[in-house]
């Protein structure tokens, strides 16, 4: 019976995860403008993974900026970092899914922004945004608690992260600025 309940929950955690990319599919053909799409997204992110925020930063030049965020806050498009800076710029540096799932604000990559709640979440989530074989952006999700990331969360973070870089490549193509002055010419995507 124990089996049972467990691939029970498992079917349920799969079909909770097709819906979440059947959605961001959805919002990506939308008529929407690409700053809308980027903040439907990481607030659906947020309702799928039981997550308390999400945040999307884009790659401009050198630096990544917060683009989207979830609980929204006045901070997205001024918190910017160098990509050597902090956990989020580790990622897009290195490429690679970074979680920590107790007091994250104490590893030493960790990189404290002023008026960013986030900061102070004990576990943090991350993957790179590519498009094209190409770090465009970053995307977090934060638990205020610790909390234990499964392979399955890592995995749906890491496909909506190929999503939004498609979205980003599409939006690239049809000369969408991603937000402000972020437009994703070649030069402003990190190698």
């Amino acid at each position: 019976m124990a089996r049972v309940k467990e691939l029970e929950q498992q079917l349920q955690r799969t079909e909770e995860q097709l819906r979440l990319y059947q959605q961001v599919s959805r919002l990506m053909v939308k008529e929407m403008s690409l700053q809308e799409v980027l903040q439907s997204i990481v607030s659906l992110v947020v309702e799928f993974m039981r997550c308390d925020s999400c945040l999307l930063y884009l790659v401009d030049g050198e630096e990544l900026v917060l683009c989207a965020a979830h609980p929204s806050t006045p901070a997205a498009g001024s918190v910017r970092l160098k990509l050597d800076e902090g956990l989020t710029g580790w990622v897009a540096r290195e490429r690679r899914l970074l979680a920590i799932s107790r007091e994250s604000y104490l590893d030493p990559r960790f990189k404290f922004f002023q008026g960013l709640p986030e900061d102070s979440y004990e576990a943090f989530l991350s993957a790179p945004v590519i498009a094209r074989n190409r770090v465009v952006g970053v995307i977090n999700v934060q638990h205020r608690q610790p909390h234990a990331h499964t392979g399955s969360e890592m995995e749906m973070l890491t496909t909506v992260g190929e999503q939004v870089g498609c979205l980003l490549a599409l939006a690239r193509l049809e000369g969408v600025p991603a937000q402000g002055a972020l437009a994703l010419s070649p030069s402003s995507v990190a190698p």
